[in-house]
C-alpha cells in the first residue's frame, strides 16, 4: 500500500482555491472534523449527500492505512434562525411546535439521524461530540478571545470583535474571499445590533431571557452559547489547535467556518486548519429543494417510495449509487431518471463482480490489469473523485464480460487482482454494500410489482362490475401488509410502508 500513501493524494482546498498534495501533520495519522447536524428536525436529503461525501473520504483514507480520528458534531443548542432573534432559537422553537422538551428535540431528531445514516451504510465517527457537552469548553474559549483584545461583553452578551482582529494584521473573510468593507456595507439591522461595535461581529455567549428555555451559567450571567463557537472548541478539544481536515456544506463556508477561522486564530494564533473542503448543493428535477415550494423530499420517503416525485423506492445502494456519481464539488441533480438510470448502473455493476469469481483463467493475460488497477487509485487520489473511479469501475466490467465471453484471457494472479480491487473500491472505499446487491433487492421488488400490479388489475375489474365489496377487500388486505394504493386520474399506484 505504500504507493498509493499521501505523496500521491491531492486535496481541493478551499482557502487557496487550489489542489494541494496532501500533508498530514502527523505522519500516519489524521485529524479531521465534518460539522455535523442540527438537531431540530429531521436530516434532509442534502445533508445525507454531504455526510456520505466526508464518509467516502474517510472510507478512503483508513484504506491507505492512515489512523483517522474523525470528530463530526452533534449541534443541540445555540443554533438561531437567520434573523438572529434569540426568542426564536430553533430548538425552543420546535419544542413548542411538539409540545416537548428542548432536550426531548435534542434526542428525537438524533436518533432519526443516525437511523438514516446507518440505512445508507455510514461508518460513524470516532468521535461525536455534542454542543451541550462542551458548555466550559466553550466558555473558557471566550475568556481567552477576551483576554486576547478580540471579544467584548455588552449587556450579558459576549462577540467577536471583528475589526479588532482585523487590526491585528489577520483577515476576516480570507476563508470566503469577502471584503471586510463590502460585509459591513451590505449588513442588515438584525436583532441585537445595538449591543455590537461593528455590525459584522458575531455572537459567542447570547444573555438568554428569563423565559428562555436553553441557558448555562457564565461569567456574564445565564444563556448559551453562540453556533459558531461550538466548532472550534471542540475541535481543538480532540484534534489540537491546528488539524488537517475541516468539511461540510458550501453553505457553512460564510459565515459559520469564516468565523471557525477567526476564532482559531485569535485565540491560538495559528490557522486552525490545513485543508478546508466543500460539497456542493443537491437538487430535485432541477430545482432547489425546499419545503417552501414543496420540491423537498425526506431521504427515507426516496427508500419506502413514499413521495410523489419518484415511480418506486430505491434501495439505500441505489441511492448511494446515485449520489457518487457526481464529485462532491459539483452540483447533484436528482430525478426519477437518473434513479432508474443509477438502478440499472448498480445492478450491472454488482452481477459483473458475481461474474468474475467464477472467470476461466488462462496461462497469459490479454487485459493489463495492474495499470487498470492504479487508475482507480489514481481517480481517488486526485480530490477523491467518486465518478472516474465509477468510470474505471465500468471498464472492469466491460474487461469480465470479453473475458467470459472468451475474446480476451487474464492469468489466475490477474483475476485475483481484479476482484480484491472491485471490491476494495465498491464495499470498503464507496461503501456499497455488496452483501445486500441490488441485483437480488432489484429481482424481489420486481416480482412484489409484478404481484401487487395483477392484484391491481384484479381490483379495477372488480370496481369496474361495481363488485365494491371485493374492490374493498383488495385494498385493506394490502393496507394491512403495509402496502397503500393510490388511485389518481392516471390509474392506481402503490407505495410500500
Amino acid at each position: 500500500m505504500q504507493l498509493y500513501k499521501s505523496q500521491d493524494l491531492k486535496i481541493y482546498n478551499t482557502l487557496t482555491g487550489n489542489k494541494e498534495v496532501f500533508k498530514p501533520i502527523h505522519e500516519g495519522n489524521i485529524g479531521m472534523y465534518v460539522c455535523g447536524p442540527t438537531v431540530y428536525s429531521n436530516v434532509h436529503l442534502g445533508n445525507v449527500r454531504t455526510f456520505m461525501s466526508f464518509d467516502v473520504i474517510y472510507r478512503y483514507l483508513k484504506h491507505l492505512e492512515f489512523n483517522v480520528r474523525y470528530v463530526r458534531n452533534i449541534t443541540d443548542a445555540g443554533h438561531l434562525t437567520d434573523d438572529g432573534d434569540v426568542d426564536n432559537d430553533r430548538f425552543v422553537k420546535q419544542s413548542r411546535l411538539e409540545k416537548l422538551e428542548p432536550m426531548e428535540i435534542v434526542q428525537k431528531y438524533t436518533v432519526d439521524f443516525h437511523k438514516v445514516l446507518d440505512n445508507f451504510n455510514f461508518l460513524p465517527p470516532t468521535i461525536e461530540p455534542t454542543a451541550t457537552g462542551h458548555i466550559i469548553e466553550q466558555i473558557e474559549l471566550i475568556e481567552k478571545l477576551i483576554e486576547a483584545g478580540v471579544a467584548y461583553e455588552s449587556k450579558g452578551s459576549v462577540y467577536f470583535d471583528v475589526l479588532a482582529y482585523n487590526k491585528k494584521g489577520l483577515n476576516y473573510g480570507e476563508l470566503s474571499n469577502r471584503n471586510i468593507d463590502e460585509l459591513f456595507a451590505n449588513t442588515r439591522d438584525l436583532d441585537g445590533q445595538s449591543e455590537k461595535k461593528n455590525p459584522q461581529d458575531f455572537a459567542l455567549w447570547k444573555n438568554a431571557s428569563p423565559a428562555h428555555i436553553m441557558r448555562w451559567n457564565s461569567p456574564w450571567g445565564a444563556g448559551f452559547p453562540g453556533w459558531h463557537l461550538e466548532c472550534t472548541a471542540m475541535s481543538t478539544k480532540y484534534l489540537g489547535e491546528t488539524f488537517d481536515i475541516h468539511g461540510g456544506g458550501m453553505d457553512l463556508k460564510f459565515p459559520h467556518h469564516e468565523c471557525e477561522v477567526a476564532q482559531g486564530k485569535a485565540c491560538n494564533g495559528v490557522s486552525p486548519v490545513n485543508y478546508w473542503m466543500h460539497t456542493n448543493m443537491l437538487t430535485m428535477n432541477g430545482l432547489r429543494m425546499s419545503k417552501s415550494t414543496g420540491n423537498y423530499i425526506l431521504p427515507m420517503e426516496l427508500v419506502n417510495g413514499e413521495n410523489n416525485f419518484f415511480e418506486k423506492a430505491f434501495h439505500p445502494n441505489i441511492v448511494r449509487f446515485c449520489f457518487l456519481q457526481a464529485h462532491y464539488r459539483s452540483v447533484l441533480d436528482i430525478s426519477n431518471d437518473a434513479m432508474i438510470a443509477s438502478e440499472k448502473g448498480f445492478n450491472r455493476l454488482a452481477d459483473a463482480y458475481k461474474l468474475s469469481k467464477n472467470l476461466e483463467t488462462s496461462l497469459t493475460s490479454s487485459l493489463d490489469i495492474k495499470s487498470w488497477k492504479k487508475a482507480c487509485y489514481d481517480a481517488m487520489n486526485d480530490d477523491f473523485n467518486t465518478p472516474i473511479l465509477i468510470a474505471q469501475l465500468f471498464e472492469a466490467v466491460r474487461f469480465i464480460n470479453l473475458v467470459n465471453d472468451k475474446k480476451e484471457t487474464l492469468t489466475r494472479e490477474d483475476i485475483a487482482i481484479l476482484n480484491e480491487t472491485l471490491y476494495t473500491f465498491i464495499n470498503d472505499v464507496l461503501g456499497l454494500n455488496l452483501e445486500n446487491t441490488s441485483t437480488s433487492v432489484s429481482s424481489d421488488n420486481n416480482k412484489l410489482e409484478g404481484v401487487v400490479n395483477m392484484l391491481i388489475e384484479m381490483r379495477d375489474e372488480a370496481r369496474a362490475n361495481k363488485n365494491w365489496g371485493l374492490s374493498d377487500e383488495i385494498r385493506d388486505k394490502l393496507l394491512a401488509l403495509g402496502i397503500q394504493l393510490k388511485d389518481g386520474k392516471d390509474g392506481t399506484g402503490f407505495s410500500i410502508n
